[in-house]
């Protein structure tokens, strides 16, 4: 696990930004184009908002990613205290950006399931779609709409970012796998939840 953090960090968030930003620009305007219907809708502005905004998601996708990384990093750094272990935070930070590289493979199974979208494809179905989530083993509209991206959330992806976050974490802090469990439940894992249960509770 150590060589495999042995890279050059700046070089690494530079890729990863641009496959995030490639394969969301591929999924939401190529693939869109295929879609019976795409060229009317086009050419009478229906689809400008739709554009706006993933522009905005494109140049939002690299602080969003710091972010991500800043706050995983930082929970993890306070459970890490919490227990009594001594870790450093920017090792911390350094292996949650290599451990997002797991919600690429979602990204690329979107991108390649509508390369080639069935007649009748939807915006919505598009968005919504997540590969081996709890949200793709459902009817989405015999759920309320306010666990829908729980649902999606909670899924595949998620569970192996969870393991090599502990992973990391034995690997960095020198912490048995027990007690790096510990740490990554009670810190991410316990976030995480709880800002599902708050998204569902606030939701309108």
């Amino acid at each position: 696990m150590e060589s495999v953090l042995d890279f050059d960090k700046r070089l690494f968030f530079f890729l990863l930004v641009i496959f995030f930003i490639l394969i969301r620009y591929i999924t939401n305007d190529l693939i869109l184009e295929s879609i019976p219907g795409y060229e009317k809708l086009e050419k009478d502005g229906s689809l400008t908002i739709f554009h706006i905004f993933n522009t905005l998601n494109y140049l939002w996708t690299p602080f969003a990613l710091l972010w991500k990384f800043t706050l995983t990093a930082f929970i993890i750094w306070t459970g890490s205290f919490a227990f009594g272990y001594k870790t450093s935070f920017v090792k911390l930070w350094q292996f949650a950006l290599f451990a997002e590289i797991v919600f690429i493979v979602p990204e690329l199974l979107k991108m390649i399931y509508f390369i080639q979208p069935a007649d009748g494809v939807t915006f919505q179905e598009i968005r919504d779609f997540y590969p081996f989530s709890l949200f793709s083993m459902i009817d989405a509209h015999s759920v309320a709409s306010k666990y829908h991206y729980p649902l999606r959330a909670l899924n595949l992806f998620e569970l192996i970012y969870i393991i090599l976050l502990i992973l990391g974490f034995h690997t960095i802090s020198k912490r048995s796998i027990k007690e790096s469990i510990l740490v990554i439940l009670f810190s991410y894992v316990l976030f995480f939840l709880l800002w599902l249960i708050f998204y569902i509770l606030v939701y309108k």
